[in-house]
């Protein structure tokens, strides 16, 4: 079945669930007017229909290559990427001052949905792009800033974000990169990074490397990281490519999934680079890359998901097995088909909702300097990273078991989804990292942001909600008490308890503005909310009885 871009429903999530409406009445993003949103969507969905669409399983079949040190993409994706670079929605959302267009990042997100859903291995290159003109209108120098931001919002550079190494994944203090002063404003890199992806293509002019590095007098740990610039092609006078870096790509990673996005082993020895933001204050730097990518993967997630529905809804209608007692024998009024599908459908409008929600009050954020929506938007950063993905998994694995045999056998292309999702779990900080950083970091406000959210679901009036989001509050009131290894082993539940229960509060929200939705929202809130009373009463477990058992039985 081929993608068709959901437009209209991200309209009505725009419009009638997260008050996006707030963000084109600032002075800040005036130009976001609905017209305006219609022709972007529009436009951009055209384009992941007709442009990126054909391109999602030559990626998966004909993966990039490393060929005598040159990276060779999958067939197409350099038509692709300069579809999406020509459209303008690599720089929607940067400073019009180098490029951009000024827009909310919320309208990004949407975009960047549609993308994703037509072709997630390319969607990533311009994702990390994003990252880094956000990291660098942030952190970097005037003369940076006017060299590499222009070049990166035409899609003539990309983007990439180097933090892992071999013996330092989740701790990245534990990196052995060291970067040297060369006396010139320059510096001179050295190191090995892993996981990077897009590390090299061969249809932009430079890649433009953002690396962690450790400079001689830095200390131990993440306070002594700094952020260095390390582009593929030195720029020469002119901010043209010029001679070429000390820096190779390695190997590529042969992958579960996402095929078609080369995952780089980078080497450099001695490149040079230019430092971004203050020495040793590298992490703070990242950390902006790091955060819009995590909002970014979760929309990834929420792209695959609804690319995988629509596929499962295709093949469910068109596939007649058995009697269904109904008007037609398709396999969609079967009802165990019938409650898959509704179930994917349910947790989709709910991961929208929950992506669009966070990138309005970073919106807001920005437009109005208000910390309340500050706030509210790192608060959600971590749930909608979380659930988005966790989401897009489970609505994949579903779309497989629609299927049926025939979502094991290659041909179909369902197994395809589940293969490229399973990463967003993983990449971008781990759903267990975003737990814990949901229970920790975001809870240093002794709750203030998560008792506001609570604050608007109550006020909605729902009996069963209002019950729901009281034991939240009693549980968050709960966690504030416990000490940090105790909240830890809780996290992920906590946070899927608070994902159903924005989610079932999204839903009968939608049923409030259009009666149509009702039926849908009565079978999401009657499966979300038993959900998070369950997901609430594991989350008070502790962490003793993890340490119950034994390391040698767990071996054993």
């Amino acid at each position: 079945m081929p993608y068709r871009a959901p437009v209209s429903e991200l309209r009505f999530v725009l419009d009638h669930i997260v008050g996006f409406d707030r963000v084109a009445a600032t002075d800040t993003f005036a130009e976001a007017t609905p017209d305006m949103v219609e022709a972007i969507l529009t436009e951009a969905g055209k384009m992941c229909e007709e442009v990126l669409s054909p391109l999602n399983r030559a990626g998966d079949i004909t993966p990039a290559a490393l060929e005598n040190g040159v990276v060779r993409t999958s067939p197409g994706f350099g038509d692709g990427f300069r579809a999406i670079a020509d459209g303008g929605w690599i720089g929607m959302s940067a400073d019009p001052e180098y490029g951009g267009m000024g827009l909310p990042i919320t309208l990004t997100m949407a975009v960047n949905e549609m993308i994703g859903s037509g072709c997630l291995a390319l969607q990533l290159n311009p994702l990390m792009t994003q990252g880094q003109i956000e990291a660098l209108e942030a952190h970097a120098s005037p003369e940076i800033q006017d060299l590499y931001i222009p070049k990166l919002v035409s899609g003539e550079w990309c983007g990439t974000m180097n933090l892992t190494e071999p013996q330092a994944g989740s701790d990245v203090g534990a990196l052995k990169s060291k970067a040297e002063d060369n006396g010139d404003g320059t510096y001179a890199v050295t190191g090995q990074k892993i996981y990077i992806s897009w590390g090299d293509n061969d249809f932009s002019e430079n890649i433009c490397h953002l690396v962690l590095a450790r400079l001689p007098d830095g200390a131990e740990g993440t306070r002594g990281i700094s952020l260095f610039m390390v582009p593929k092609w030195i720029p020469d006078a002119d901010g043209k490519p010029g001679v070429a870096n000390t820096l190779k790509v390695v190997s590529l990673e042969h992958k579960l999934g996402l095929h078609g996005s080369p995952t780089a082993v980078m080497q450099y020895d001695g490149a040079t680079g230019w430092l971004v933001g203050e020495p040793h204050k590298g992490m703070a730097a990242m950390f902006t890359m790091m955060n819009n990518a995590r909002l970014g993967v979760g929309v990834q997630g929420l792209s695959v998901a609804e690319a995988a529905l629509q596929h499962a809804i295709g093949y469910a209608m068109d596939r007649k097995q058995g009697k269904t007692g109904r008007d037609a024998d398709h396999i969609l009024e079967h009802a165990d088909v019938r409650r898959m599908v509704l179930s994917m459908k349910a947790d989709i409008f709910a991961t929208r909702a929950l992506a669009m929600d966070c990138a309005v009050s970073l919106d807001m954020a920005k437009a109005t300097g208000d910390a309340a929506w500050k706030a509210r938007g790192a608060f959600l950063t971590p749930i909608a990273k979380a659930f988005g993905t966790d989401t897009g998994i489970k609505v994949a694995g579903d779309g497989i078991q629609v299927h049926g045999g025939m979502g094991f056998v290659e041909e179909t292309g369902a197994a395809q989804f589940l293969r490229d999702v399973r990463v967003t779990a993983i990449y971008e900080g781990t759903n267990g990292i975003q737990a814990m950083d949901l229970v920790g970091r975001k809870l240093m406000d002794r709750g203030a942001a998560a008792f506001a959210l609570l604050d608007e679901v109550e006020a909605f009036g729902n009996d069963d909600l209002t019950t729901a989001a009281t034991h939240l509050r009693k549980l968050t009131e709960w966690m504030l008490e416990q000490d940090m290894q105790d909240r830890f082993a809780g996290a992920v539940s906590y946070l899927g308890a608070f994902a159903r229960v924005l989610g079932a509060f999204y839903h009968l929200k939608a049923a409030a503005a259009e009666t149509t939705r009702a039926p849908l929202a009565a079978y999401a809130a009657g499966r979300m909310i038993p959900e998070a009373m369950a997901e609430m009463a594991k989350a008070r477990t502790g962490a003793a009885e993890l340490y119950a058992v034994s390391t040698d039985v767990i071996a054993a």
